[in-house]
């Protein structure tokens, strides 16, 4: 395998942090070092620059030490825009492939507790890098990975091969995972998004085994990490959540489309008016917020909005995805915020519910709920299978 991006000053100093962090443990460490994420990077990346807040474009060709900093950072870099529409250096309107943060990588890896002689289905190929990492550890011929865009899929392929890693990639749709003939999986990986774990992995992962997935509601683009364990009778799964992350979305789970002149054309006055002291960070809290995962669980079929600060304003809308119903808190510096909601659902008495009970929860955060799934729908639940949060048939 080749060594040409291994032994640069950032990738020493990025693992170090990952080591301190306890992200990256013993077991992944020599997969880190032999594996650099800089060998399936494209030459045009986007990477999440934290200053700005926005993905910004380098250039390898014309700017070989920022993007090689960049490959060796914690952050997130997209390397896909538009579904592959978008064309040029300007980053495009939906990022739709990327090469996630190592951190967010190595802390997924870590949940997945791979063994020797495992068989691993990997879901959203992407750059290669998480496949080649797993056929480090386990071989190549261990490790099945499904890539539903074809370009993505062929780059993938070529990458690895530049690399000298041969895991299997299938172009196809990764909501029907991969079957196979003879042996189930022992491990599932999911490198996007789901809103509902499709049951074909339970079906195709042994009994004992695990998946570990992004989860999440359309209520943002926010989600957790699923770790489920695959019942002994093989008909469910089940398990808790270990942290927040952000996954591009498994193409067929997608939040719905939705412009905010279908829900409110002539403005907020139409709507019901109040009042509330729910303050802007009692509803929302930081980034990754447990509280929001929670509401988002309480509030089903409901997107959540945060417009930007304005005159020392924030309105943040709710828009329903099943009717025209809405809501708007519209947030100042002082004062008590003023409430606009309108249609068959009053979205902000349901939200402001739903912060009442993780109140009365006990402010939980992620690890205390848990998710199951089995052939007809998924349950959310907190602290057992018993107390039972959300349930969604199966769609």
């Amino acid at each position: 395998m080749t060594d040409a991006h291994q032994d640069r000053p950032g990738r020493t100093e990025l693992g170090r942090v990952l080591m301190s962090a306890g992200v990256l443990t013993s077991d992944w460490a020599p997969a880190f070092a032999a594996v650099p994420r800089a060998a399936f990077l494209p030459d045009l990346i986007w990477p999440f620059d934290m200053a700005s807040g926005q993905s910004v474009p380098v250039s390898r060709t014309r700017e070989p030490e920022l993007w090689h900093a960049y490959a060796d950072a914690d952050v997130p870099v997209v390397t896909q825009w538009d579904d592959g529409a978008h064309s040029g250096t300007h980053p495009g309107d939906v990022s739709t492939s990327s090469a996630s943060m190592p951190s967010v990588v190595f802390s997924m890896l870590r949940d997945l507790d791979v063994r020797p002689g495992h068989r691993a289905l990997e879901i959203g190929t992407g750059t290669g890098w998480n496949a080649a990492l797993l056929a480090h550890r386990l071989g190549d011929g261990q490790v099945v990975s499904v890539e539903v865009d074809a370009a993505v899929a062929a780059g993938a392929r070529e990458a690895l091969a530049r690399f000298g890693a041969q895991p299997q990639v299938v172009c196809g749709d990764g909501y029907l995972g991969h079957p196979v003939s003879d042996v189930p999986y022992d491990r599932v990986i999911a490198t996007c998004g789901l809103r509902s774990v499709p049951f074909a992995w339970v079906e195709q992962c042994r009994p004992g085994g695990l998946i570990v997935a992004p989860w999440g509601t359309h209520f943002t683009h926010g989600d957790a990490v699923a770790r489920l364990v695959i019942a002994e009778d093989g008909r469910s799964a089940s398990g808790r959540f270990t942290g927040p992350v952000e996954f591009m979305k498994l193409r067929e789970q997608r939040r719905p489309a939705f412009a905010h002149g279908d829900y409110v054309p002539d403005g907020v006055g139409e709507g019901d008016e109040t009042s509330t002291g729910v303050s802007e960070g009692e509803l929302l809290g930081g980034r990754f917020d447990p509280r929001v995962f929670a509401l988002g669980l309480r509030v089903p079929d409901c997107a959540l909005v945060v417009a930007e600060k304005r005159a020392g304003a924030r309105p943040v809308w709710f828009y329903g995805l099943g009717d025209r119903s809405w809501a708007c808190v519209q947030f100042r510096d002082a004062g008590r915020a003023r409430v606009w909601q309108a249609g068959p659902r009053r979205l902000w008495d349901e939200v402001r519910g739903a912060l009442a009970w993780w109140e009365a929860a006990g402010r939980p955060g992620f690890d205390r709920f848990g998710l199951t799934v089995c052939g007809s729908g998924e349950v959310v639940w907190l602290d057992a299978p018993d107390r039972v949060v959300r349930s969604a048939p199966r769609p």
